[in-house]
């Protein structure tokens, strides 16, 4: 490890510095650019109870194969103060098809009922800690702040959304609606690696 270290500093490279949130931290808001060309942040939201926080992209098989399960989560959980926040986190200079003119197409094609937002700097995704798309933080608003409830993976199913044992998202929302305990509060991200912008 430290051999690794040390080619990154005489080579120049550069790893992504994350914040890794844990479950209980307070989360920091955004202002990002949606497909609309409108600029979006969460002290919009004045009616919400908290968020479903979904970094994905356009690309990724993963991504794509949990899209409507995303559809479906803002459809159930928006009405009930909890919307889906979409943000993509990857550089479109090494993942074309992730560009913001592909995501303005792909939230046309796909009707999403949901900001999609650029995250270019990828400072939010830095500081959120996200490292897989998708890969989702369910944030609860507390106060003026907000806290970090749940962080990880959608479900326990990508191939087969009929399969699904362990909704994680959806209990950890219905949880927070009741006033109860999240029992499963943190899970491993499947899908796609992000791709960051080089040095």
């Amino acid at each position: 490890m430290k051999k690794f270290l040390t080619l990154l500093l005489i080579t120049g490279i550069s790893l992504p510095v994350m914040a890794q949130y844990k479950v209980g931290d307070k989360a920091t808001d955004f202002k990002l650019k949606n497909v609309d060309g409108k600029m979006v942040s969460l002290k919009n939201y004045k009616e919400a109870k908290g968020f479903i926080v979904v970094f994905t992209c356009n690309h990724c098989p993963y991504s794509q194969a949990y899209e409507q399960r995303i559809l479906d989560l803002d459809k159930k959980y928006a009405s009930q103060g909890y919307p889906v926040i979409a943000i993509n986190p990857n550089d479109p200079k090494i993942q074309p098809e992730d560009s913001f003119d592909k995501m303005k197409e792909r939230a046309v094609t796909y009707k999403y009922t949901f900001p999609y937002l650029v995250d270019e700097t990828q400072h939010i995704t830095r500081t959120y800690g996200a490292t897989r798309t998708p890969h989702v933080f369910v944030l609860e608003k507390q106060g003026t702040g907000l806290v970090v409830k749940y962080i990880g993976a959608i479900d326990d199913n990508t191939e087969d959304p009929k399969g699904v044992a362990s909704p994680y998202v959806e209990r950890a929302v219905n949880a927070l609606l009741k006033k109860e305990v999240i029992t499963i509060e943190t899970t491993k991200a499947i899908g796609c690696t992000i791709k960051w912008r080089k040095a």
